[in-house]
């Protein structure tokens, strides 16, 4: 596994573009000033740094309108994920085995993470059924 990120690699291509722009022959002012390539970069620099992960947790629409309530009420994330707090439907998804009502211990884990990432990067509202 890489500990290189993203933004390693964005910059990497970056740097990469920039020699092809000068290795066909566009120097000085004519690779920079002259096609406006640098403000072109900076746009693209802060448009990245601007966008979304590529990973945001995916969650059902209960879930994303319990947080949302949490963070308008100044919820802590902790009380966000108590059980007597939270919606029935929430809770459903987060500990039943899918068809069932059995308490299943390795989806709550799961989905306590995957709520708690929601909460602090952001998430996608699962396409409804």
């Amino acid at each position: 596994m890489s500990n290189e990120t993203k933004r390693d690699v964005f910059e990497k291509a970056l740097r990469k573009w920039d020699d092809l722009v000068h290795s066909c022959g566009l120097q000085g002012e004519e690779a920079h000033g002259g096609c406006e390539f640098d403000p072109i970069l900076i746009k693209y620099k802060k448009d990245y740094d601007a966008a979304l992960p590529d990973d945001l947790p995916v969650i059902p629409k209960v879930v994303a309108d319990w947080i949302e309530k949490c963070k308008h009420d100044g919820t802590s994330v902790g009380d966000m994920l108590c059980s007597e707090r939270r919606p029935e439907k929430m809770r459903d998804w987060m500990v039943l085995t899918p068809g069932t009502y059995e308490f299943n211990q390795r989806r709550y884990a799961e989905h306590q993470d995957l709520v708690a990432r929601a909460w602090l990067d952001g998430y996608v509202v699962e396409e409804e059924k």
